[in-house]
């Protein structure tokens, strides 16, 4: 599933062809993803102009004129692309090896720059979904998220509030939303490896006793920070389904220290360990039980 570097290089990827252009038609090819679309989601839509593209954790939420905001979910498998105009022609409207029957959803649009064009939405598994709310307040997928970790909120300090009375595994506090938004498994790994942290340590284990963060959980804000500001600049990480808005793949799984390579030499420089899987809360976790290490 796609995690917050993937979801922001989809963002950015939409955001110069779709601010400032004009919705002229939606086009619904089922009634449902993972959920019914909004009832009359298309009307809608029509006519309006888009303001602006924005990112809340792993959602796109794309702000229309009237104030209304498209909120849309990637799930396993979902995927925008832009094509061109005159959907008369297959071969041009279906990109190579893009099955017809998985185009779900079709935005035709008139950009001031480039013109006239067609935003599908595809989604072979129907995972994702789409949906329509006024205020961000009464948004329900979002209104409970916590900070989101590039933002000026995320530190330590907040991060130790969070973690003090919390008993959970460092892991599973982090990859809890409420917590802090965006986080998924993979780039969790990724940061607890870099900060030197066994994932099954106690959340509260990274405070000190007055409610200051240790320095151990600097680090790991730190590492964090990195680990999504890296992930970003490589387009994220493409596993299985991800693709960018351009169609292009990210790269950011073949900078992977521990994620996916389960019993593969651990890279940080001097260590003589090797990567290793668990099974936390029914995810796969994957350390170095060498360098990373339980924190006192």
């Amino acid at each position: 599933m796609p995690e917050l570097p993937e979801v922001e290089t989809v963002r950015r990827g939409l955001e110069p062809y779709l601010t400032d252009a004009r919705i002229e038609a939606v086009t619904l090819n089922r009634k449902d993803l993972r959920f019914p679309f909004p009832e009359g989601f298309a009307k809608a839509l029509e006519g309006r102009t888009i303001v602006r593209v924005d990112r809340r954790a792993k959602y796109l939420l794309v702000r229309l004129d009237d104030g209304n905001t498209v909120l849309s979910h990637l799930g396993m498998s979902g995927a925008y692309r832009f094509t061109e105009r005159d959907i008369d022609q297959p071969t041009r409207y279906y990109e190579t090896n893009t099955a017809r029957k998985h185009d779900h959803m079709i935005w035709s649009i008139t950009h001031p720059t480039h013109g006239p064009l067609h935003l599908v939405y595809s989604d072979p598994r129907r995972f994702g979904f789409v949906d329509l709310f006024a205020e961000d307040q009464d948004n329900r997928y979002t209104k409970d998220l916590g900070p989101e970790p590039l933002g000026n909120e995320f530190d330590a300090d907040m991060l130790a509030a969070r973690f003090r009375t919390k008993a959970a595994p460092v892991k599973a506090g982090l990859l809890d939303q409420r917590v802090v938004a965006g986080l998924g498994n993979i780039y969790v790994c990724e940061a607890l490896h870099r900060a030197h942290i066994l994932p099954t340590v106690k959340c509260s284990a990274l405070v000190k006793t007055n409610g200051h963060p240790k320095a151990v959980l600097e680090d790991l804000v730190l590492a964090i920070r990195k680990v999504l500001i890296e992930a970003i600049e490589a387009g994220g990480s493409t596993l299985r389904d991800f693709r960018a808005a351009d169609g292009a793949s990210g790269y950011f799984q073949m900078r992977f220290a521990v994620y996916d390579r389960e019993d593969e030499p651990c890279p940080t420089p001097l260590c003589t360990g090797t990567v290793k899987r668990i099974v936390q809360s029914g995810r796969s976790t994957f350390y170095c039980p060498r360098c990373q290490k339980r924190v006192r």
